[in-house]
Parts: C-alpha cells; structure tokens; sequence
C-alpha cells in the first residue's frame, strides 16, 4: 500500500495490519503500531485463523473488512478508547 495515505478526520491511516490469534496489531501512517484484543469482537473471536487472516485495509486506510466474516472494525477502535 502506497505511503502516500491521506489522513481520515484528522486521524492517521492503517497503512499495515496483522492477526494473530489473540490480536489485532495496526501500523499507522504516523509510525505508531497499535494493537487490539481480538476479544472485543466476537465474529473474530469466533472465526477459523483462515477467515481472520483474510482481510482489506480500506483504500483509505479508515478500517479493516473480513468479507467471510462481514466484520468491519474502524480507525477509531484502535485510537479512541
């Protein structure tokens, strides 16, 4: 993905995601990398590693799409706690 990406809202872009099985772990076009329990959402929690691992970054990185699970888990679940 191109580092080119435009902030959303004033909040930085995902440029890089990985899944483990117990998080998700965000790169940010600010440089930070951020990570989420996988726990706060229950159609992952449930998912084979095949279906979690299978994912887009939205072309301007504001989210994450699991099209096998239709789970979409926005920006602001890594920042706004």
């Amino acid at each position: 993905m191109s580092l080119a990406v435009k902030k959303v809202n004033n909040l930085p872009a995902i440029i890089q995601v990985s899944v483990s099985d117990d998080k998700i772990s965000a790169n940010m076009s600010d440089g930070r990398e951020v990570s989420i329990p996988i726990a706060w959402f229950s159609r992952l929690m449930n998912a084979t590693t095949a279906q979690r691992t299978k994912f887009e970054i939205s072309p301007g990185g504001y989210g994450i799409h699991w099209p096998d699970l239709d789970e979409d888990i926005s920006i602001k679940a890594f920042l706004e706690l």
